[in-house]
């Protein structure tokens, strides 16, 4: 039986391999699952926003994207990881209410997406597959045995990138 780590809101956490890694109720938060399927690393951040640098309040790094996903690589090499081998697939970035689309205030999910793209690209780590948008809550799980992400949702059923 893999152990089980559990991820929570604006946290982050990797492991060695054998290990499942899950999070629960991503809304507009995106979860960032990057892994190495050469080591079986596997890292997964729960981020709510996209820049600490919009924060008045920025001293949880797990919490924004620009930060977070640089610390879960950190983590990951600290642990065996190759930093050239690492990759990415995400879930999450729901517009979980409905308001007037133009407020990118409001617009958090898609911006949180976006911001995830914006850090992967900048530390040339391949975005393999996504599962964002809609108007609905994810849970996920990240299996460090092949590096599967498990997406389960409530009326849409269960998705596997």
């Amino acid at each position: 039986m893999d152990r089980l780590i559990k991820v929570g809101m604006a946290d982050l956490q990797a492991s060695c391999h054998p290990c499942v890694i899950t999070t629960l109720g991503l809304g507009s938060c995106v979860g960032i699952a990057l892994y190495d399927r050469y080591t079986k690393i596997a890292g997964l951040a729960h981020i709510m926003l996209p820049s600490s640098l919009q924060a008045r309040n920025n001293s949880n790094i797990a919490k924004f994207a620009d930060t977070a996903i640089v610390k879960l690589v950190e983590d990951m090499i600290k642990l065996g990881a190759h930093r050239e081998k690492i990759t990415a697939k995400i879930a999450g970035g729901a517009q979980m209410f409905a308001f007037n689309q133009s407020s990118d205030v409001i617009r958090i999910g898609a911006r949180n997406v976006l911001a995830t793209k914006d850090v992967l690209a900048e530390l040339k780590i391949p975005l393999l597959s996504e599962d964002t948008g809609g108007n609905y809550g994810r849970t996920v799980e990240l299996y460090s045995d092949d590096g599967r992400f498990l997406i389960k949702t409530i009326g849409h059923g269960i998705t596997q990138i």
